[in-house]
């Protein structure tokens, strides 16, 4: 069973949820293999994009509701709530867009051509769509990454229905939200399970291991997302799991941009850090500062005055306080704050900024290297360029890498080097937290920020994710999908024999 907890208080609310049995899944995965996965594969892609289009509306129509019932569960406040809805629906919006393009199938056409070495007959290669998906929902972010999340929008545009596991955090809200966009299918005249919501940890696993499921998207902690990973990958039929598991989101402050603008950098690094209590999966959590500009006491100053709000949940909570613990257990990391936890109950923690010189980072990066989810940075001071470098080499994987520099900064060049070779999305002079919903966006990373480098979860080519190459060779006209036939109805580009041309709707499909 599963019940919400007001995290400023800490006592629950709503009523219990019971928890979907393993034999409810198997039943439930099979219905939807024979019935909603065919059908939704089967609609045009104007058509597709028409149903995404409903179902963004549907969230904005009950945006009030939704809001009011995710601060309840969440305490993540209205204005920031409402935005997170707005995106949330917008990424609907911009998966409809890639629908009417057309251009994520990749229809590519090689006519025969018996002068070819080796000759070849006639070849037409497209993306169709995998099968079921299962999503699992996050705490951090009930709307955008959670039952009507990327991950669900992504997967029903590239025409596979839906299961997502409810994460304990949001129940309530999950439940309502999985509601009005079951309502917003139906009216679309879906058959049953394009979208359905299970509960419980034993139903995710059961979820992962079902024959009829053909991926999983998750997002959340490295254990639980390790777990999950090697049940995938130990199937009978292994399958792909597009884990984003965790990030330090590492930041380097060139010696030019620390004497330049100090005050200015330790105000965006204390304000990002601490966005959201410290709970986005872009958090700068691991920064390199020049030791000459004096950022740690700068950051600390700032990180105090800032009123942080309760955690999501008691887990991130107590994980909070062990990652911390385990972080100042290091001999030569330093707690810049020493204020006490926050009154008023609930999951209150008070932040926090740790530092270290380099020569402590190298000897313990294992440890400093952890991503430690909620309010706390760690700050590692450099006195040459020769240091950051070495002190740059055990960084692992991460979503985004960070740099401040000035104009023509000499030390720019190598850091952007390195950090690009680490990392999913490189920021100049900027931030890590707010992740844009665009045709360009790339949210993954190397391991540990994620299982699947090549894969992205929020932007146009997450779809990608869900899709698999097939080739039709002499396939008869009629046969054909849409994407290939000769006259190419769908008005979408396409590579033919060699040469990409746009469709003649100007790449509109439709």
């Amino acid at each position: 069973m599963s019940r919400a907890v007001d995290p400023r208080t800490g006592a629950a609310i709503g009523p219990e949820i019971a928890d979907t049995t393993p034999e409810e899944i198997r039943e439930v995965c099979s219905r939807i293999s024979a019935q909603a996965a065919p059908w939704l594969a089967g609609l045009s892609f104007p058509e597709r994009a028409a149903l995404l289009t409903a179902l963004g509306q549907a969230l904005r129509d009950h945006s009030g509701e939704l809001v009011e019932l995710a601060d309840a569960e969440t305490a993540l406040g209205a204005p920031r709530l409402t935005g997170e809805l707005a995106r949330t629906a917008a990424q609907f919006d911009l998966f409809a867009e890639v629908l009417r393009d057309g251009a994520f199938c990749e229809a590519t056409i090689d006519r025969p051509n018996p002068e070819a070495v080796p000759p070849h007959t006639d070849l037409r290669r497209m993306l169709v769509p995998l099968g079921p998906v299962a999503v699992f929902a996050a705490s951090n972010f009930p709307f955008a990454f959670s039952v009507a999340g990327g991950d669900t929008a992504s997967s029903l545009a590239a025409g596979c229905p839906v299961v997502v596991k409810a994460h304990p955090g949001h129940p309530g809200l999950s439940v309502r939200t999985a509601e009005i966009l079951a309502g917003a299918l139906s009216a679309a005249g879906a058959p049953e399970g394009v979208l359905t919501l299970v509960h419980g940890e034993a139903a995710g696993r059961a979820l992962v291991a079902d024959p009829a499921v053909t991926a999983v998207a998750f997002t959340g902690s490295p254990g639980g997302g390790r777990a999950l990973f090697d049940v995938a990958m130990s199937r009978p039929d292994p399958i792909p799991f597009y884990g984003e598991l965790g990030s330090i989101n590492p930041v380097v402050v060139t010696a030019a941009a620390g004497a330049a603008r100090p005050d200015e950098i330790a105000d965006g690094l204390a304000g990002s850090a601490m966005l959201g209590s410290g709970q986005f999966c872009t958090k700068p959590g691991l920064v390199f500062v020049p030791e000459a500009a004096g950022l740690p006491a700068r950051v600390a100053e700032r990180v105090a005055a800032a009123e942080a709000g309760p955690l999501l949940t008691a887990r991130i909570e107590s994980g909070f306080r062990e990652g911390l613990r385990r972080l100042l257990k290091v001999p030569g990391v330093r707690a810049l704050l020493d204020g006490p936890d926050p009154d008023g109950g609930g999951h209150r923690v008070a932040p926090q900024v740790v530092t270290a010189d380099a020569r402590t980072f190298l000897a313990n990066a294992a440890v400093l290297t952890e991503e430690c989810f909620g309010p706390v940075t760690v700050l590692v001071t450099y006195s040459a360029e020769e240091e950051l470098a070495a002190a740059l080499a055990p960084v692992p994987g991460s979503l985004t890498g960070t740099v401040h520099a000035e104009p023509d900064d000499p030390a720019a060049a190598s850091v952007v080097a390195v950090l690009g070779a680490r990392v999913g999305r490189l920021i100049h002079n900027g931030w890590p937290t707010g992740v844009a919903v665009t045709w360009s966006q790339h949210h993954g990373g190397p391991w540990p920020a994620t299982t699947a480098v090549l894969h992205t979860s929020v932007g146009a080519t997450a779809i990608r994710r869900f899709l698999r190459p097939i080739t039709y060779q002499d396939v008869p006209e009629p046969l054909l999908p849409a994407a290939l036939r000769d006259r190419n109805p769908l008005g979408i580009p396409r590579r033919v024999d060699g040469v990409l041309a746009p469709g003649p709707n100007g790449g509109r499909a439709g």
